[in-house]
């Protein structure tokens, strides 16, 4: 009877420090020192939360420019990747679907290889950002689809290099593009 007192003990006081202490510690020491990621990086246009800076969104007008591929259609439920083999016939049909109409709504971007985001699909499938090379190889398609002319379209390749975050402490990532940041600053742009 005595061990089961102190395992019952030992249960509580671990329950107590694992299960409450600890996730309010953590939750507290987020919302004090990164207070924006902590609450969603919600982004707001116009009044209204149109997104998260942290998920990303399906854009396929021509009038916008595209994250990655999503191989659960950007819903942050059931979050993760298509988990195929790199040698499924499967991931290669996608990545070749992919590949051929990225290069179909940017004629632009043929003769050069195509940005490895924008054929496959980030492992949480909820990637928001791209590399700005991949951004400026979408400038003429959304250029032409808003009707801009060559002074214009040096505009967007400005907004796209205005927006790229740079690599966290100058070494860790690759630089990168929020496509729905970029995407809002179009419109407002106009």
């Amino acid at each position: 009877m005595k061990t089961f007192w102190s395992a019952l003990r030992i249960t509580l006081v671990l329950t107590f420090i694992t299960g409450i202490a600890y996730p309010l510690a953590v939750t507290g020491f987020a919302r004090v020192f990164y207070s924006g990621k902590a609450a969603g990086s919600f982004v707001e246009s116009g009044g209204a939360t149109v997104g998260s800076e942290l998920i990303g969104q399906s854009f396929r007008a021509p009038r916008y420019f595209w994250g990655r591929p999503s191989a659960i259609g950007y819903n942050p439920l059931p979050s993760g990747g298509s988990n195929l083999s790199p040698v499924s016939l499967a991931l290669q049909k996608q990545a070749a679907d992919n590949t051929a109409a990225f290069l179909a709504a940017n004629p632009g971007a043929a003769g050069r290889p195509v940005p490895a985001e924008m054929v496959f699909a980030s492992a949480s499938g909820l990637d928001p950002h791209i590399t700005p090379e991949a951004a400026l190889a979408q400038v003429e398609r959304v250029a032409a689809a808003r009707g801009f002319d060559s002074g214009r379209e040096k505009e967007l390749v400005s907004l796209v290099a205005s927006l790229t975050e740079r690599r966290d402490l100058g070494f860790l990532g690759e630089n990168r593009v929020n496509v729905l940041k970029l995407n809002l600053s179009l419109d407002q742009n106009k």
